[in-house]
């Protein structure tokens, strides 16, 4: 019989110069349900690639003095590129797409076409505002302050002969397919689109360009090039054959599953490229999902902002599975998520180190100490066994249930419920104590095999985030070919008899928190840019900083860092504050205990390794050398600057 398939997709990106964990965060999830449901036996087309056209390209490769196609060329396939990336974070895709491949190129002129002559494109003038880090065009009314509202960024006025399509044709369509199926989730995504765009009057949609000249020639009429997101759109189609003979199985794949995006090109996926589907009469994908962003202090991760992460840096560090494991368990997959580096150490230490790795370590030593990494064929159990392979044998269709509704985070929970319990099990059944009399020892191989059961079903559930790692796992129990599959996660005793255990390496050692970040931090120094010039300021801005002198109540070191000292002030408000400075290689805290300093008091407070920070010290430094800026004790506290 032949195997389901199940056709799943990210977008194609666009080859930006500077890759951060935003673009790793998608492709990682995609590739999880794409392993999941490899798994389930299905024959899975995973399909990716690179969004190369468009006026931002061209223009960043004039600033380069290069051609668009030796910009694209570096950034995809060249050292620590999209190619790269995708390798080292281990992503299964089964095919890679770029719009600058010929055959793509050859299609999208002949699907551009096709619309025309179906009367959904026609000739206009385009007259309004268009946002080139996008590559989108937006009415007055659409803007938000002014500026784009899907980056926040500045638009510009575009006006140029160009091709137009039909959307509003398909305004009442698209919107039956968003309120009446399942097409878009999370449903909040839904509301979003008709709220926002169908509702207030679907414009139709410009879909050339004669403003510049890196695109797909509209070949009927030289001097146009064709829309970037009609280009990027029709990649999920042409990378499987539609219009091309490069490929030959879009019969087989098409229509696609899922395409999983982010949620700031959700209104591309939902409404504009369904619309074009109707047009070219094609059946429509199942189901567009739009995750959320993982945000750094409450911004969307960019190159522009500066405040992007870097992941080669942190699977370096860490290792992949540990990195593409924190990404899927730590954030509901359809909200945002705030990033930040002490999450994804707790996030190590406490599921990988301290649960699945502490269980697999434990288990394996008693199993070696015990039985000489062998159990016997003679075992017995009793209670408390039976909750723990009741729970080993519920997990797996909890899990699919999570997986199919693509929340990972709810999936992984589940795993990590039964791993936890697991854990429980071995303090209550105290395999140490019945180690200590041989008529013990068919009840203690039951204990042990109970415990390499809810590893072994663990590890199978586990893999399609952290592959390498369960893999490591499967040879430490001794579990391979059979007991590793789908349907024997959902058995109890796959692990055959005289299954060797053996004591292998470990698998996610622990990090020491304080000493990590203040690396960390020294690592992201290093690699960031160098700061520019700072901008001048007016005295009226200038006044807002509020310096006030303050006297030094207590002073001490913060636990577990180098670096800093939490002071106790007093600001002449009546209530102490409390600061905490990075000056602890320079300054005793007991030594500062009574000093008079001046304090910046109207700053928004901040956590600092966990404690909350309200304003900044003053200092001075040179030379690596820094010096607290200190007053005459005559000075009353509450004093300000001025």
């Amino acid at each position: 019989m032949e195997r389901k398939t199940f056709y799943i997709t990210t977008p194609i990106y666009y080859p930006s110069d500077k890759l951060h964990i935003g673009h790793t965060y998608c492709t990682v999830a995609t590739d999880a349900f794409a392993r999941y449901k490899r798994m389930r036996g299905y024959d899975v087309m995973f399909l990716t690639g690179t969004d190369e056209h468009g006026q931002k390209i061209e223009d960043k490769a004039k600033a380069k003095g290069v051609t668009p196609k030796q910009f694209v060329d570096d950034i995809v396939a060249g050292p620590r590129g999209i190619l790269d990336l995708w390798k080292l974070m281990n992503i299964s895709n089964d095919r890679f797409i770029r719009t600058t491949d010929d055959y793509h190129v050859e299609a999208i002129q002949k699907i551009f076409k096709k619309m025309y002559e179906n009367g959904d494109i026609y000739k206009g003038k385009y007259k309004g505002m268009y946002c080139t880090p996008c590559e989108s065009f937006w009415t007055e009314s659409q803007l938000v302050d002014g500026k784009c509202p899907d980056c926040g960024r500045e638009v510009h006025a575009a006006e140029e002969e160009a091709y137009f399509f039909r959307l509003s044709k398909y305004a009442g369509r698209v919107r039956e397919l968003l309120t009446t199926t399942d097409f878009l989730e999370p449903k909040s995504r839904v509301n979003e689109m008709v709220n926002n765009f169908i509702d207030p009057g679907l414009e139709d949609l410009c879909v050339s360009r004669t403003s510049f000249t890196w695109g797909i020639p509209v070949d009927f009429d030289p001097g146009h090039v064709v829309y970037v997101w009609v280009d990027a759109l029709f990649n999920y189609a042409t990378a499987l054959g539609y219009m091309n003979d490069r490929h030959h199985d879009f019969e087989k794949y098409w229509p696609a599953d899922v395409h999983v995006v982010g949620k700031e090109i959700v209104r591309f996926h939902s409404i504009i490229w369904p619309a074009m589907l109707m047009s070219v009469d094609l059946p429509l994908p199942k189901k567009v999902f739009g995750h959320g962003w993982l945000v750094l202090n409450g911004e969307k991760m960019s190159k522009s902002r500066g405040n992007i992460v870097d992941p080669y840096l942190l699977a370096e560090r860490y290792g992949v599975d540990a990195l593409r494991f924190f990404l899927l368990r730590t954030f509901p997959f359809g909200s945002d998520g705030n990033f930040t580096n002490e999450l994804l150490i707790s996030t190590i230490n406490t599921d990988l180190a301290n649960d699945l790795g502490n269980l697999v370590s434990r288990t394996t030593a008693m199993v070696l100490k015990y039985f000489g990494g062998t159990l016997p064929a003679r075992r017995e159990s009793a209670d408390p066994d039976g909750e723990l392979e009741e729970m080993i044998l519920a997990l797996r269709d909890k899990y699919a249930a999570a997986m199919d509704a693509f929340a990972p985070q709810t999936a992984l929970a589940e795993v990590f419920r039964l791993i936890s319990r697991a854990n429980k099990y071995i303090d209550e059944t105290a395999p140490w104590v019945l180690a200590k009399d041989e008529a013990n020892a068919a009840r203690l191989a039951g204990v042990m095999a109970h415990l390499l059961e809810a590893i072994r079903v663990s590890a199978i559930l586990l893999t399609p985030f952290m592959p390498d790692s369960c893999a490591k796992i499967f040879a430490q129990i001794g579990a391979e070919g059979d007991a590793v599959t789908w349907e024997a996660a959902g058995r109890f005793g796959a692990l055959p008899e005289g299954a060797a255990v053996t004591k292998g390496e470990t698998l996610f050692p622990r990090i020491d928190m304080a000493k990590e970040l203040e690396e960390l931090a020294k690592l992201e120094q290093a690699a960031a840019p160098a700061a520019p010039a700072p901008a001048p300021v007016t005295i009226d801005e200038f006044a807002k900083v509020k310096m006030t002198v303050c006297k030094v109540l207590a002073c001490e070191n913060v636990k577990k860092s180098e670096k800093l000292l939490k002071f106790t002030l007093d600001d002449g408000s009546g209530t102490p504050r409390q600061i905490l400075s990075g000056i602890a290689k320079y300054y005793r805290a007991e030594d500062l205990v009574g000093k008079t300093l001046v304090a910046v008091t109207n700053l928004p407070p901040r956590k600092m390794m966990g404690q909350e920070s309200n304003g900044m010290i003053l200092s001075a430094e040179k030379d690596g050398k820094l010096t607290l800026l200190m007053l005459d004790d005559a000075i009353p506290a509450g004093a300000e600057l001025c």
